[in-house]
């Protein structure tokens, strides 16, 4: 991985990927005690940052293998970002997703035109039954986090943060990023060494589901004990991956864990102070700029807002327990 990959994804994602903007409120200001940002890819093509990585992953395969078709495993963000990249490409696609995915998420990668095929997270073995579909149809598989192509789109959401946060004369600060497998973390943190070497990356996480976090104190890949039973389902993944892990190990800063009532708290100031729309794993950076100002350095940080495909019960359940006037 390296930053000419990077600038390769970014050329091929250039008039197909929504630039996203860097918003502002004093609210979110006087909350934190500092100057908050928030990059918000919830408002990317489907709902979050992953079309960056799916379409750099799709448009980077030859001709012949888009023809015979991809094949991706994902909670539903990155299924959405990879269906819509194939079928923009002419690709056939299968997506494999958990039966207890948000019923928005899936019925959202059917209409991009996927097959879904639904297996249960905690007894199925996602890696078995997708490399079995893989070899019968002899499709490429799309890895949500630990494949080159997909880190380099992801990475391009970093490349956008630099010039951002340049024009908006911040030059040190802590980026703080939804993470789950890693991917668009260590994208933007390749990125950011390249771009803007005083912005450090952040790994944000919910507690009970913070791998990276552990594992970037041991030094080695730690795993969580479970893989679902999480709001912040966009982010739950079971470890690093051996690709992101020696990248945010060397390149990020220490991750931070935030509870379920602050990645909710999160989504009601947004919507309030922001106008825009986040699901809960796609808060919680938000969320630890918010209320933990104590573990964020610099007077200014920047949250990427990772997504905003959320069901209306979650999204209302937020609105109605952290709603503000």
């Amino acid at each position: 991985m390296n930053i000419d990959m990077i600038e390769a994804a970014a050329g091929r994602l250039k008039g197909v990927a929504l630039r996203t903007p860097l918003l502002s409120s004093p609210f979110l200001d006087e909350i934190a005690g500092r100057r908050v940002f928030v990059k918000p890819e919830c408002l990317q093509h489907t709902g979050s940052f992953k079309f960056r990585g799916g379409w750099s992953a799709v448009s980077a395969l030859s001709p012949e293998a888009r023809a015979q078709g991809v094949i991706a495993f994902s909670s539903g963000n990155h299924a959405q970002g990879v269906a819509l990249a194939a079928r923009r490409h002419g690709a056939p696609c299968v997506i494999l997703m958990p039966a207890d995915a948000p019923r928005v998420k899936i019925d959202n990668t059917r209409a991009l035109g996927a097959e879904v095929v639904l297996y249960d997270r905690a007894t199925g073995d996602r890696d078995a039954i997708g490399a079995a579909l893989a070899e019968d149809r002899g499709l490429t598989l799309i890895k949500p986090f630990d494949e080159p192509q997909v880190i380099a789109g992801q990475g391009t959401t970093g490349l956008e943060i630099a010039e951002q946060a340049a024009e908006a004369g911040v030059t040190e600060a802590d980026v703080l990023v939804c993470c789950g497998g890693g991917g668009l973390t260590s994208g933007i943190a390749l990125a950011l060494e390249e771009k803007a070497p005083g912005l450090r990356a952040r790994p944000v996480e919910p507690e009970e589901f913070d791998d990276v976090r552990r594992s970037l104190i041991s030094g080695g890949i730690e795993r969580n004990n479970r893989t679902s039973g999480s709001l912040c389902d966009a982010i739950v993944t079971p470890s690093p991956g051996q690709i992101t892990f020696p990248i945010m190990a060397r390149l990020c800063g220490p991750g931070i864990a935030v509870t379920e009532d602050e990645a909710l708290a999160a989504m009601a100031q947004a919507f309030s102070r922001l106008h825009v729309v986040l699901e809960p794993g796609g808060a919680v950076a938000l969320a630890a700029a918010l209320f933990h100002p104590g573990a964020v350095e610099g007077d200014a940080a920047i949250a990427v807002a990772s997504g905003g495909n959320v069901d209306r019960e979650v999204f209302c359940m937020a609105l109605d327990r952290f709603g503000t006037a």
